[in-house]
């Protein structure tokens, strides 16, 4: 099961969560925590069958997943170290931050910004002004809000002089 999934991941064909959190393994890749979730169960209910007989045989697969969970979550600790959460980014990320109107105005209804991040990239994303403001093209803008219901910025005239 675990190959399989690989070679599906490999290919690009499927993708995981980054983060299987939800499990209590949070702060490494969900693919690797499964896997050796998947793993551990996998061996432990492989012992457990040689090792019980009869009636209790039924019980090994829940104590197998409970066990490989346990052994899991001791296991991850150390890989925590190795992926750190620092360099997360989200929209929210742009807010405060300066931008140049590309589309030819940006009114309260339409308008798109260039906007630089701080480690140098750059990203178009959708504006909105406030009330009467209306920028043009070329315009700086100080994005100073970001809606999630609607997914764009609000801006407002900028005067870098200021």
């Amino acid at each position: 099961m675990v190959a399989g999934y690989w070679l599906i991941v490999i290919t690009g064909l499927f993708e995981l969560e980054d983060d299987a959190a939800w499990l209590g393994f949070g702060g490494v890749p969900a693919g690797i925590a499964l896997s050796l979730l998947i793993a551990m169960a996998w061996l432990l209910c492989l012992i457990g069958s040689v090792v019980v007989s009869g009636g209790l045989l039924v019980a090994v697969p829940f104590a197998a997943a409970g066990a490989a969970w346990l052994a899991t979550r001791g296991l991850l600790v150390p890989l925590r170290r190795l992926f750190p959460e620092g360099d997360r980014h989200s929209r929210g990320d742009f807010v405060g931050r300066q931008c140049v109107i590309r589309t030819g105005a940006a009114t309260p209804e339409f308008g798109q910004a260039e906007v630089t991040a701080a480690d140098g990239s750059s990203a178009v994303v959708q504006v909105r002004t406030t009330g009467q403001d209306r920028l043009s093209r070329g315009d700086k803008a100080l994005i100073f809000e970001y809606n999630a219901d609607g997914e764009f910025f609000w801006v407002m005239p900028y005067e870098s002089e200021l």
